[in-house]
């Protein structure tokens, strides 16, 4: 999870410096002192059969009760605000021993347990224990225990309760709560949490504060959100997603393809050769357009003077021109050619296309989606899947951010533990075999969250990813969020040590074994930055740098540029003896601790500038180095909120002239839940509601001007004042940008703190990747220019004017139609498991009215616990109702919506 820099110093000046709690430096089990219990009974008779049992049948429900703030919040934290939360353990069997203990994840922390039976405490992260305290009497069958206590912040979201719970008892192996375990709905795919009580009171329970505007997306709330949508099919039938520069109509009359093509390569351009355009050519197959001898021809021909990525597009009765100047120019062309496709209802249609020519280009010359497979690991096969996406749409880079606090999931030859301890997490407090569990991920290593990339893997998905003309930017996050890295390598110590290699010991040491530093990070860890005095830190840096390069090199694809992450450096290294010996010796380049993080990142830049890679990093860690001391070209990815001022610092990094790529998390992190419902996956730190439509909205050129249409988190309406302008030499405001000069490009994020699968993953990430395609390539006219003189932004400035409005209005039409009409239905085709909107709907004059936010995707409805039926029109029926949207192939289903 990320937040804004701001966030970061709220939370430490409230008092959310110290983590008092760390796990025991042995590995014995909690009970006795640790939880401050006396032993009624003791476990020699739990066998680990009877632990099992009790385990499978124990009944735990987790409830929040309120997350308004009263009077018994902590007034020194998080300026007095918490929640109310219940645990609730029902069991079916008697069990008197008290030396047991209950893990479980909790991502805020507990403040106060109500319960005087019990004692809840932080243990590292979002690890949490639950131990019966000397006044609890022993579990008896069929008697609930109930656990009240209250919580940092808010808890907002069903998905916030994470799951596999888990009992320890000393001697014995650890034993989730079945109650616990995560479920797959059959019609959906989707998790199904069913220890979390459903929200039901939206004033409780999903207000934020008393100023809270956000309306919960109820049936009603969205069918006055699409209302304005029409349902036109006849949108969709010559438009395409990206939107081309320009489109010229030749002939009304469609050509068939019902033949296939018949590929004339013999004037493509200088350079180009066949093999880099097989992707392109094998997505058009398996869309129907196979290549044959009776096919109709398609010509490829060299485009002069064209600029890379370009490409123009004829199609005629006669045959397709394509021409392009580079191998990326043509795939774009044939990925046009596969846009333009509407695919038969049945085999009785043709395939076909309309003859149209297309003059086209991108808007921005970097065009990314971020993978985060650090905290819960997603699959080799997953990343070649969202790849294959990426290039249908036109998107070219793959950040790839593959450590973190969580988990390191890339082999480094002669580093075997960052992937034989980095890369999972169970119940071993000493962290010798594994890392400590996190974020619902339990006590068993086995589980699908744990995992890593072999040299191969990684290997065959950058060959897999420049056959598709993308770059893949690989991402170890340091020095902060680097858990995993110090844990292994504190881990490998040990073990060089305990085999007697005492001068090995020390070589890629990560932290201080002296430091007495207390600080806590963001996600409350107190151990997760690599301390930036230490050489060995950059011995260990050097080494991973030049391994993962040799895997690029082997793959065929130099590494051009490596991502730091550089982001959420907490407060680290301020008692650490190593930092005291190494200012006193480097005092004319870090006069105080305050500079340490600055001089790690400009280090490791020039370290990669010295191997001819390109540095990379997040804006806030970038923002606090001497742009004199960085090399040339720089990235940054601005992941500042645009309602909190977020643009000032894109516009000062931009006016540096670095590669400045907008990251936006109002729109651009996919891992926002994508309505604004509590049963929603997915963080909501910076948005509650991040649907497509307000990622077309957005205004990329100009970041300030979106306070006229945006609201805050809490939908209230925000001032940008934008005195910190952004100079004409920082931005180009039209024509192509060249690297190393200001905006460069948009990137899609999905963190995956909430992201335990491939199909969530896809579900939050689909079809929001389209309509970040379309905003990375194409600039509408609607779009307000950016105001050089400066201008301050609010709903109620008057720039953007009804003439835009309605521009846009008709632009997001068009594009809703596409979704819906055509491109959903290839998504189906590819197996790609994106997400089903939430229909809208209502009750008017005694008849239900549905719609939904991609016209064209069918709607079902039925009285509770009747049969689905098709929704064609408005139809004579009472609430309480049930709401669903289907596939366009029928064989996957929306999440229900009540309509009541």
């Amino acid at each position: 999870m990320k937040l804004t820099i701001a966030a970061l110093a709220i939370a430490l000046s409230l008092g959310l410096t110290a983590c008092s709690d760390k796990p025991p430096a042995t590995g014995t089990e909690p009970g006795q002192s640790q939880a401050g219990s006396s032993s009624k009974a003791s476990n020699e008779d739990l066998t680990q059969n009877k632990l099992h049992s009790f385990a499978q049948s124990l009944q735990l429900k987790y409830a929040v009760l309120s997350n308004v703030p009263d009077d018994n919040c902590d007034p020194s934290r998080a300026e007095g605000r918490c929640f109310q939360a219940q645990i609730r353990l029902t069991p079916d069997e008697d069990l008197s021993a008290s030396d047991w203990a209950i893990y479980f994840s909790q991502m805020r922390p507990v403040l106060s347990v109500a319960s005087p039976e019990f004692h809840i405490e932080h243990i590292q992260g979002d690890l949490h224990r639950l131990t019966p305290t000397a006044a609890f009497g022993g579990f008896k069958k069929g008697v609930s225990e109930i656990i009240n206590f209250r919580g940092e912040l808010w808890q907002l979201s069903e998905i916030d309760a994470m799951p596999n719970y888990y009992m320890v008892v000393e001697g014995l192996k650890p034993e989730v709560i079945a109650s616990t375990e995560v479920k797959q709905d059959p019609d959906t795919g989707l998790e199904l949490l069913p220890y979390v009580q459903p929200y039901t009171d939206a004033e409780k329970q999903y207000r934020r504060s008393s100023q809270d505007k956000l309306p919960w997306d109820t049936a009603s709330v969205v069918f006055g959100q699409n209302a304005d949508t029409p349902d036109d099919a006849g949108l969709a039938v010559a438009s395409l997603i990206p939107k081309p520069d320009s489109v010229t109509w030749l002939e009304q009359t469609p050509v068939t393809l019902n033949a296939g093509i018949k590929l004339n390569p013999s004037h493509i351009a200088t350079g180009v050769e066949l093999q880099s355009l097989k992707a392109a050519l094998l997505r058009l197959q398996r869309l129907g357009v196979s290549q044959s001898e009776q096919g109709l021809a398609l010509n490829l021909l060299p485009l002069k003077g064209g600029q890379s990525e370009h490409y123009r597009l004829e199609i005629e009765a006669g045959g397709i021109n394509l021409a392009a100047a580079d191998a990326a120019g043509y795939s774009y062309g044939l990925a046009s050619l596969a846009a333009l496709l509407q695919l038969p209802a049945d085999d009785t249609q043709s395939i076909a296309l309309p003859q149209l020519r297309i003059q086209d280009g991108p808007r921005y010359p970097f065009r990314g989606m971020h993978l985060d497979v650090g905290r819960n690991f997603h699959s080799k096969a997953f990343v070649l899947s969202l790849l294959e996406q990426m290039a249908a749409y036109k998107l070219n880079v793959l950040h790839l951010h593959m450590a973190d606090d969580e988990g390191w999931r890339l082999q480094i030859p002669g580093l075997p533990e960052l992937t034989e301890i980095g890369s999972k997490r169970c119940h071993d407090l000493d962290e010798n075999r594994c890392l400590l569990p996190q974020l619902g991920s339990g006590p068993n290593p086995e589980t699908q969250v744990n995992g890593y990339y072999t040299t191969q893997d990684y290997i065959d998905i950058l060959k897999f990813a420049a056959a598709r003309q993308i770059q893949v930017i690989p991402s170890m996050d340091m020095p902060g969020h680097s858990r995993a890295a110090i844990k292994s390598m504190q881990a490998r110590s040990r073990k060089l040590l305990a085999q007697g290699d005492s001068q090995a010991t020390s070589q890629y040491l990560l932290a201080d074994p002296e430091d007495a530093t207390v600080y806590s990070s963001i996600q409350y860890y107190n151990d997760n930055t690599l301390n930036v005095c230490m050489e060995s830190s950059y011995t260990f840096v050097a080494k991973v740098i030049d391994e993962i390069a040799k895997l690029h090199q082997a793959a065929g694809v130099p590494l051009k540029r490596y991502h730091i992450g550089a982001d959420e450096t907490a407060g680290a290294w301020l008692d650490s003896p190593a930092c005291e010996r190494f200012i006193a010796a480097n005092s004319q380049r870090v006069a105080d601790k305050s500079a340490l993080g600055a001089y790690f990142i400009e280090r490791v830049s020039q370290m990669l500038a010295e191997r001819g890679i390109e540095a990379a990093g997040w804006s806030d860690g970038m923002s606090h180095v001497n742009p004199a001391n960085m090399p040339s070209p720089v990235q940054s990815n601005i992941w500042d909120i645009v309602a909190h001022g977020g643009f000032k610092r894109a516009h000062a990094q931009a006016n540096l002239g670095w590669d400045t790529v907008l990251s936006n998390p109002e729109v651009l992190y996919f891992d926002m839940p994508p309505a604004a419902d509590p049963k929603e996956p997915g963080y909501y730190w910076a948005s509650r509601s991040s649907n497509s439509r307000k990622l077309h909205s957005f205004m990329p050129d100009n970041l300030p001007a979106n306070a006229e249409q945006w609201g805050d988190i809490e939908a209230r309406p925000f001032v940008a004042d934008d005195t910190e302008q952004l100079s004409p030499q920082g931005k180009r405001l039209s024509g192509p940008m060249a690297p190393g000069r200001g905006f460069v490009g948009l990137q899609g994020q999905l963190w995956s703190e909430t992201i335990r699968s491939d199909t969530t993953a896809a579900y939050m990430i689909f079809p929001r990747l389209l309509v970040l395609a379309e905003k990375a390539w194409h600039k509408p006219d609607w779009e307000l220019a950016y105001r050089h003189q400066g201008a301050s932004y609010s709903q109620d400035s008057g720039y953007f004017g009804a003439e835009q409005r309605q521009a846009q209005a008709e632009d997001w039409h068009r594009l809703a139609n596409i979704l819906g009409h055509k491109e959903l239905a290839k998504l189906d085709k590819a197996g790609v498991h994106y997400r089903l909107p939430l229909p809208g709907g209502r009750i008017k004059g005694g008849k239900l009215e549905a719609n939904i936010i991609f016209p064209g995707l069918k709607i079902q409805y039925r009285r509770p616990g009747a049969e689905w039926q098709e929704y064609r029109g408005p139809v004579a029926i009472a609430a309480p109702l049930e709401l669903r949207s289907v596939s366009p192939d029928g064989r996957r289903y929306g999440r229900v919506q009540p309509l009541n």
